[in-house]
């Protein structure tokens, strides 16, 4: 990738959304008003079932404020950069599209749970979660 130039194109991404990072291992785009972020991080697969041989993964998050206080969930791992970026693309897109109040974390992780992202890495649960 040109360093200066945006994983994904301007023209792909909704209105009110634009880049704020992006280097090898991190992605990130902000919704500025009212504020939300979506990453994508180069991350370890180590929760990936080992059938499937993934020594890394990318994983999506969603950043938001609970009061004053940031707070990070994950939506979901895809094997691969590009699946991260469509993945990060479809889901600004969603939160446009159908979230009413982008201020209600509640409502955009529900419609983050929807988003289908391709080359999903499913988690091998560890033994304590079962």
């Amino acid at each position: 990738m040109i360093p200066d130039q945006e994983p994904i194109p301007h023209d792909d991404v909704p209105p009110g959304w634009g880049p704020v990072r992006h280097d090898d291992d991190r992605i990130v785009y902000r919704r500025h008003e009212p504020q939300v972020e979506l990453e994508v991080a180069r991350t370890t697969a180590d929760r990936s079932h080992p059938a499937l041989g993934l020594g890394r993964c990318w994983e999506l998050r969603f950043r938001h404020l609970v009061g004053e206080h940031p707070v990070t969930e994950r939506i979901g791992r895809v094997s691969t950069r590009r699946a991260a970026l469509d993945g990060l693309r479809e889901s600004m897109e969603r939160i446009h599209r159908r979230v009413e109040d982008p201020s209600d974390p509640v409502s955009v992780r529900s419609v983050l749970q929807q988003t289908p992202l391709a080359g999903n890495v499913p988690e091998f649960p560890e033994p304590d979660d079962r």
